[in-house]
């Protein structure tokens, strides 16, 4: 009987049923295969609303701490691996061998193709109008806080013209720094010190300056199916690096083995283009690979901001503790894809060498932008933003999702992974071929990239609302 006491705070209380139970797996109180109350039960015992009950199943579902079986219930996943090196968490309860099969039963089976997917980028000129592009990653105008980012840009040339004038340090400017360690605090749970944060514009800068600190002689890993620019850059910079597949989990960490990999790049509270989000199990198993000397996971949260329902997935960063993971994120998806400022923090060893060894670098975004950032995160701006972009984000999917299960799309399609950033993957039951599919796409006006075989990723950040429905009503013209 779970038994827990909640306390009167800011928290939700869905929240603190969440973090109860969590700590619970976590620490082997609630064994792997345990079945959990029923959601009226619990309730019940603990005196709260169904909807609490439900909040914290739904987050505990999302992230893997626990599973469903049909008609049957919830119970606790294993969350660790048999052998690893966070084999000290857990008890050692042996799990249900029925469990197990109908666990596995009741899981759906992806694969993902061995060969990379590139993003489809074309133009289009069609006499249907201007294109609608399901694939770029380009921000709404309408989304956009013109007036604020005007007034404080304003307040900064008129105040702050000496300051204007002094160049940024190499890892960029205190306030910044020191604006994203509280926003990530607050918001991602995440405590760093803003020494170990370097400000930089696009990855392609991150990641100059982490293969120089890392080194040209290690092997690097990214995704596949991921995001083809991070390949290209790794190439440009001479390195070895390997693509290495993907399951219904996120990552295979016995491919990081059988590659010898040193460091791989992974986009775990949602991936790209697949929108995975990488359960707790495979989370640890990832952290227990890298807790070797030598190794790093490349964390890219690049849009856990727009998690649509529940609270956001816990970074890696902020469950690891062996200072193996480097967290990196950017504002393109955020504030706008034009805004070119990236940030990474380091962990401290990999910090004090980036002082000692790479500090004479200049940083590559402007103290211009960069005081304007800082004060449009300090002054609450930034989250007031964030908030109004998910809530049109939400309103944006739930009108598309909508709009295709009312039309003819609705009877030869499957959402899948809608719950997390801006993007979807639709499954359509064709009787063309991809390419063909794709090529009638074309001739509409739309661009839409395939991730796997008859799946194809739903980018909707770009796509004003009020097309919506032009927009599914053009992809029903193509099947």
């Amino acid at each position: 009987m779970l038994s827990y006491t909640f306390e009167n705070s800011n928290t939700p209380m869905y929240e603190q049923l969440y973090t109860f139970i969590k700590d619970d797996i976590i620490s082997g109180e609630l064994p792997a295969d345990t079945k959990l109350p029923s959601k009226r039960n619990l309730a019940d015992q603990l005196s709260v609303s169904v909807i609490t009950v439900e909040n914290a199943y739904s987050q505990l579902l999302s992230e893997g701490f626990i599973y469903s079986l049909p008609r049957k219930g919830f119970y606790v996943s294993e969350i660790f691996s048999e052998q690893g090196y966070f084999d000290n968490y857990i008890s050692g309860t042996d799990s249900s061998a029925s469990l197990k099969n109908e666990k596995s039963k009741s899981s759906t089976s992806r694969s993902f193709p061995s060969d990379n997917t590139d993003k489809i980028s074309v133009d289009l000129e069609t006499d249907n109008g201007t294109c609608i592009d399901f694939s770029s990653n380009a921000s709404d105008p309408a989304t956009f806080p013109f007036a604020t980012w005007a007034n404080l840009t304003r307040r900064i040339l008129s105040e702050d013209r000496d300051y204007l004038m002094k160049n940024s340090p190499s890892n960029g400017l205190p306030e910044l720094r020191s604006a994203i360690a509280a926003h990530l605090r607050a918001y991602r749970g995440i405590v760093t010190d803003p020494e170990n944060i370097i400000i930089g514009a696009g990855t392609e800068t991150m990641y100059s300056i982490l293969i120089n600190l890392l080194g040209h002689d290690l092997t690097y890993a990214t995704e596949n199916p991921g995001y083809e620019k991070l390949h290209m850059i790794l190439d440009a910079n001479e390195v070895k690096n390997v693509r290495i597949g993907l399951d219904e989990s996120g990552i295979i960490p016995s491919l990081l083995e059988t590659n010898q990999v040193d460091i791989i790049h992974v986009t775990p509270s949602h991936h790209f283009p697949t929108g995975i989000t990488m359960p707790i199990r495979r989370r640890y198993e990832l952290l227990s690979w890298a807790a070797l000397p030598g190794r790093y996971i490349i964390e890219d949260d690049y849009d856990s901001e727009f998690r649509l329902s529940g609270r956001p997935v816990p970074a890696l960063y902020s469950i690891e503790n062996s200072g193996n993971v480097i967290y990196m994120n950017t504002f393109t998806k955020s504030l706008a894809s034009t805004i070119r400022i990236s940030y990474m923090i380091l962990p401290d060893t990999l910090a004090r060498k980036y002082r000692d060894s790479l500090a004479f670098y200049s940083c590559t975004v402007s103290t211009f932008e960069q005081l304007t950032l800082a004060r449009f995160i300090s002054e609450g701006h930034y989250e007031k933003h964030i908030n109004r972009m998910r809530t049109a984000s939400r309103k944006k999917r739930d009108l598309l999702l909508k709009a295709i299960k009312e039309s003819p799309l609705g009877s030869i399609s499957e959402i899948r992974e809608e719950q997390s950033g801006l993007h979807f993957i639709l499954k359509l039951c064709l009787d063309t071929s991809d390419e063909s599919f794709v090529e009638k796409c074309k001739k509409q006006g739309i661009n839409i990239s395939p991730v796997s075989e008859s799946s194809f990723m739903i980018n909707y950040s770009s796509i004003p609302i009020e097309r919506i429905e032009e927009a599914v009503n053009r992809l029903n013209i193509c099947i």
